[in-house]
């Protein structure tokens, strides 16, 4: 049972799952015209549980090495544009994504033509009180960061695997860009921005059980930064330099070579002074924080303009059967587009 004629493909990466894979199987609902599970080299008997369900729209693929989640999902991509689906999601095996908010997430992509629909954790503060501790700390540092190594500063809880794209979206990403690990959905979030992806956010609490994620918050800490500092200056040279000449990326550049002038000039001042005993000029003192100053502000023009290019981010609650954006996102929408009238 397609949606207005669209077709639907859960993609399910699956690792060590054997306990859960046959329940997220079993809960797909019937709008889901295919369901794509990436077996990523599991060694718990996932696949012969699999072989015990009697779906039809089932695909079985299987890795012979592990790639990691991302690896998985890029397989899952191929697979369904191979079957020519218009909409493609993400689904866990691990069981923590309620599948009967597939439907809504598609009415979100159709009725209001977004290339990418994201779930929102954060969204019912009533039940953050069940995400473990260390999970919601570590989401809300890696999702500043994230916000600004995309460009999508108005997109919350960035991951949140469960999300749904659009053929088309998904047909002009470079897969082999994406990360095949657990940065995958920032990864996914970098290279929507470089070609201007149309998002939205729904918002939908988490479900956590005893199911043990494989998921390691140190290696997170020490590997997540440097990714995102990668993911940032490759977005900007593509979508700034590359494809189009931009402000963005004259002030951006410029203002962080002030900075680190005046930063550079203002250390060698000070340690000169304290070695000499002999205070400082007022013009070595310029040197050192007109630059600073001037690079700063370039540096937040810069930032200003990026998150005006991305456009608003859409929200939308589940509970709303007529599936309106909150007001919120409406103002954002019609704020941005009047700014950007204003300036033609």
């Amino acid at each position: 049972m397609s949606i207005d004629h669209r077709t639907i493909a859960a993609v399910v990466p699956a690792y060590q799952t054997a306990e859960t894979i046959q329940a997220v199987v079993g809960q797909m609902p019937a709008c889901v015209d295919w369901i794509i599970v990436v077996d990523d080299a599991s060694s718990d008997g996932s696949g012969a549980a699999l072989e015990q369900l009697n779906d039809p729209r089932l695909v079985y693929l299987r890795h012979e090495h592990n790639q990691g989640v991302g690896g998985a999902m890029i397989t899952g991509f191929r697979r369904a544009l191979e079957l020519d689906a218009d909409l493609v999601a993400k689904v866990d095996g691990d069981g923590q994504m309620d599948c009967r908010f597939l439907e809504t997430f598609a009415r979100a992509a159709i009725v209001h033509n977004c290339d990418y629909v994201k779930a929102n954790r954060f969204g019912h503060l009533r039940d953050l009180g069940a995400m473990p501790k260390a999970r919601l700390y570590g989401n809300i540092g890696l999702t500043f960061l994230t916000k600004f190594a995309s460009g999508y500063w108005n997109v919350f809880d960035p991951q949140n695997g469960y999300v749904m794209i659009s053929r088309r979206a998904l047909r002009r990403l470079d897969l082999d860009r994406l990360d095949r690990g657990y940065f995958f959905e920032n990864s996914m979030l970098i290279n929507l921005n470089i070609i201007k992806a149309r998002i939205a956010e729904i918002y939908l609490p988490a479900r956590y059980g005893d199911e043990t994620s494989s998921m390691r918050l140190h290696r997170i800490l020490v590997t997540f930064p440097l990714k995102l500092m990668r993911g940032f200056l490759y977005r900007v040279y593509q979508k700034y330099v590359f494809r189009s000449v931009s402000p963005v990326a004259i002030l951006l550049f410029c203002g962080l070579l002030l900075m680190a002038w005046g930063v550079l000039w203002g250390a060698r001042a000070w340690y000169l002074s304290i070695a000499s005993g002999v205070a400082a000029t007022t013009g070595t003192v310029v040197l050192a924080l007109l630059p600073l100053l001037v690079g700063w502000s370039s540096v937040l023009q810069a930032v200003v303009f990026d998150v005006q290019d991305a456009g608003p981010c859409l929200l939308f609650d589940p509970d709303d059967e007529t599936l309106q954006p909150d007001a919120q996102a409406v103002v954002s929408g019609v704020r941005d587009s009047l700014h950007k009238d204003a300036s033609r």
